[in-house]
């Protein structure tokens, strides 16, 4: 998230499949540009030839040009209007959990994937005489739903006996024993947890460094190359068969001679709209963003928390209860639909991280004093030890506002964009971008490679 600095003393920062038919090769790789685009063109936009062109420099977007670029012998092109961890990745709270999902849904497999994949990297570190928590702020936490009631209690027991379904290993704790586990809570004779001992976290700016610094190695083999501060205008098209050969830039014409992936979190939805020269003969991407608020206590040494703590009506929050009409973006933000979740994490160097807000705000990115003080007020209800600090609060705070990408149906949109052939979309990952980003990066790469997939993608595949 785009960091800004605040007068003190807040500060904030803001089963396999077949390929989809629209990724079979084409017979021309290098079209033509249109003549009438070709005129209106500066000539001082520098051209360059690239197999793969990705829009987006957050997690999801560098991951895929990191998938592909190890995997296989294509050069990559990174473009974005600003810089990496400058958006959703930069804000987040670094959750590699499967708590809050469930197992037999549309993102389970894909999450379990993911999971995998990172558990992998980190192994891959330690083999090479890396730390993990060094390098990627890896930190096998295991997470804690929790439930403060009975109603809550009795799902969290049904989860836990899923989960175990799933050879995932989860426990359900007792209020007792969840007190043992984090003495820092307080919890009610009700209330209960699900336990998730394999979960992780990571720390986003560290895990991006070095994923961007591993793309960085293929540029001198000719391989990668980065376009930061440099937004893309539009997508230029084929006068001979209509696909997509370039993206052009505020100052430049990248060629992708394989595939244009757009990965442009919140923005993705806004941006497919402006790139098109006529959107409306293509189906909307109701990508929308839903603005988040995380407190940030630095060096916070009055509570220390043993997991990854997350309130059990988190899981409620993930979809929003929006009007039962055709989505419109104007509509979600006019209502201004908001929630704050109990969400706690000790980061790798002391800092407690609170959350977590949610809200359809259009893409305002302020901070909201009112919203902060709910996340306060909310994580008092589980600490006791933090209603006595609220006058004192503000000497420790940091504030990140990130813009979640949000899909109504709760899933991302990850494949070929029907009617722009050689255009696949990589967005909608609302909160689960970081977890996500590997498993999402693999179903690209094998989509344009024409692999078989790991991991079904037609729940992902748009329109729905």
């Amino acid at each position: 998230m785009e960091a800004i600095s605040l007068p003190s003393p807040l500060r904030y920062s803001s089963l396999r499949s077949p390929i989809p038919p629209l990724l079979r090769r084409s017979s021309s790789l290098k079209a033509t540009l249109p003549r009438s685009q070709s005129r209106s063109r500066p000539l001082a936009l520098q051209r360059s030839d690239h197999d793969v062109v990705v829009v987006g420099a957050g997690i999801i977007g560098l991951t895929i040009a990191r998938q592909l670029l190890l995997n296989s012998d294509l050069s990559v092109a990174v473009v974005d209007a600003s810089v990496p961890c400058s958006g959703a990745t930069g804000a987040g709270q670094g959750y590699i959990w499967m708590a809050h999902k469930t197992p037999g849904s549309s993102v389970w497999e894909l999450g379990l994937r993911s999971k995998q994949m990172w558990e992998e990297l980190a192994e891959e570190l330690e083999r090479d005489g890396m730390d993990p928590l060094d390098v990627l702020g890896w930190k096998r936490t295991g997470s804690l739903l929790i439930g403060r009631n009975s109603e809550e209690t009795v799902m969290l027991k049904e989860r836990a006996r899923v989960f175990s379904q799933a050879r995932v290993r989860a426990e359900y704790l007792s209020s007792s024993s969840l007190l043992s586990e984090e003495p820092a809570l307080e919890v009610g004779k009700e209330s209960g947890a699900l336990f998730l001992p394999d979960d992780c976290q990571i720390d986003a700016s560290r895990a991006v460094d070095f994923i961007e610094k591993g793309n960085k190695g293929f540029a001198s083999k000719g391989r990668y190359v980065e376009f930061y501060n440099n937004p893309a205008i539009r997508l230029l098209r084929s006068d001979r068969n209509g696909e997509v050969e370039a993206v052009e830039t505020s100052d430049n014409i990248l060629y992708g001679k394989k595939a244009v992936v757009i990965a442009a979190g919140a923005w993705s939805g806004s941006l497919m709209r402006s790139l098109v020269v006529n959107p409306q003969a293509l189906p909307d991407v109701p990508v929308i963003p839903r603005k988040g608020h995380l407190l940030v206590l630095e060096n916070f040494n009055k509570i220390h928390l043993n997991h990854g703590l997350m309130e059990a009506g988190y899981i409620d929050h993930q979809v929003a209860k929006t009007p039962n009409t055709p989505f419109v973006s104007e509509r979600v933000d006019e209502q201004n639909l908001s929630s704050i979740s109990m969400t706690a994490t000790m980061d790798m160097i002391g800092n407690l991280v609170l959350g977590s807000s949610r809200q359809f705000i259009g893409f305002n990115k302020e901070l909201d004093e009112s919203i902060v003080q709910r996340i306060w007020d909310r994580a008092g209800d589980f600490f006791p030890s933090l209603r006595v600090l609220s006058h004192d609060i503000n000497q420790y705070k940091e504030i990140r506002i990130g813009l979640r990408p949000y899909m109504p149906d709760g899933k991302p949109i990850i494949g070929p964009l029907p009617g722009l052939p050689k255009v696949l979309l990589a967005t909608g990952h609302e909160g689960s971008g970081l977890s996500l980003a590997l498993g999402t990066a693999e179903m690209i790469f094998d989509m344009i490679l024409e692999n078989p997939l790991k991991v079904d993608c037609a729940p992902f595949l748009f329109p729905r």
